[in-house]
């Protein structure tokens, strides 16, 4: 039980220090909101109104423990780039589309990584392993927004299987929603695949190097039941925690594919928000990103502490 308080514990006190040291870092940033929103040509009287309006005329330790109070409840003010629209709002209206992306990866990343990470290492030195850790290598090695650029022309431009810069909304038609967004998905997916099955192909050549591997094959057992009783228990271990690695970068957002694919979703409003001075926004989104990478990283404690209570 105690495992389990610690670690907790150790995940608020984390997040209300990125809070505070992200409150803290935009208040030294350059630039005025209130100048952002009204212009260069607006008179000092009107920008001072918006200031005292949103509260930026207070002291930096009174606005943030008034930030902090109104976060613990879910309130985290107002929009001033979208103005009359409170922060809990707009982000609730993205976040279903960068959760969809994040979803979607996830599965993609899962459901081709593992596989093959395992059945091209089951002979280390074949012509699979050879082929698949060269694809992997070069995968990993493109940027995420040229391998969306990519997936664009090939997808969109060559095989008209969707519109560059369409997009329709889940609750206008659900099929045309995940048929746009498996693209994205896609393009978010290949280089995590690349770094996964590269990982994973590592863990079971390890294990293959072990005594107890030459043991069973000397007793007869087949290469199949060797892989799956003995060497994929044995690598799930660390793959466990790098795949939390990977779950935790993906749902903290893909900027760069959101903007190449005209996606209205958190990462697209993190730049606008970043652009406009739009702070509250800005930090909401920050606080969103390190909750989504802590929690994913507890859940991995959990998960090991379950499988392994030595931990």
């Amino acid at each position: 039980m105690n495992f389990y308080i610690r670690k907790i514990v150790s995940f608020l006190l984390t997040i209300f220090c990125v809070a505070m040291l992200s409150f803290l870092m935009f208040q030294v940033l350059p630039g005025d909101a209130a100048i952002a929103k009204l212009g260069t040509e607006a008179t000092p009287e009107a920008i001072e109104a918006l200031r005292a309006e949103y509260g930026y005329d207070r002291p930096v330790g009174e606005r943030f423990v008034t930030w902090l109070k109104g976060a613990v409840h879910g309130d985290f003010g107002m929009s001033m780039r979208y103005e009359g629209i409170s922060v809990t709002e707009l982000i609730g209206s993205r976040l279903p589309v960068t959760l969809s992306l994040a979803g979607m990866s996830i599965v993609l990343i899962a459901l081709v990584s593992l596989p093959v990470g395992l059945l091209t290492a089951a002979r280390p030195g074949g012509t699979a392993d050879r082929v698949s850790e060269a694809a992997a290598i070069t995968f990993m090695a493109i940027p995420s927004f040229v391998t969306g650029l990519l997936v664009t022309l090939i997808f969109g431009i060559w095989l008209k299987a969707f519109t560059p810069g369409g997009y329709v909304p889940l609750s206008e038609n659900a099929g045309r929603f995940f048929s746009f967004m498996i693209f994205p998905a896609i393009s978010v997916a290949i280089p995590k695949i690349a770094m996964t099955v590269l990982y994973m192909k590592a863990r079971v050549k390890e294990q293959h190097a072990c005594d107890y591997i030459r043991t069973a094959r000397a007793k007869g057992n087949n290469l199949h039941g060797v892989m799956w009783k003995h060497v994929l228990g044995n690598s799930m271990m660390p793959v466990i925690t790098f795949i939390g690695l990977i779950v935790a970068e993906v749902l903290a957002g893909s900027i760069m594919i959101e903007q190449v694919f005209n996606l209205p979703g958190m990462g697209r409003l993190l730049v606008n928000s970043i652009a406009n001075r739009d702070f509250n926004v800005v930090q909401a989104i920050v606080l969103y990103i390190a909750a989504s990478v802590l929690l994913v990283n507890l859940i991995v404690d959990i998960i090991y502490k379950v499988i392994d209570p030595r931990v």
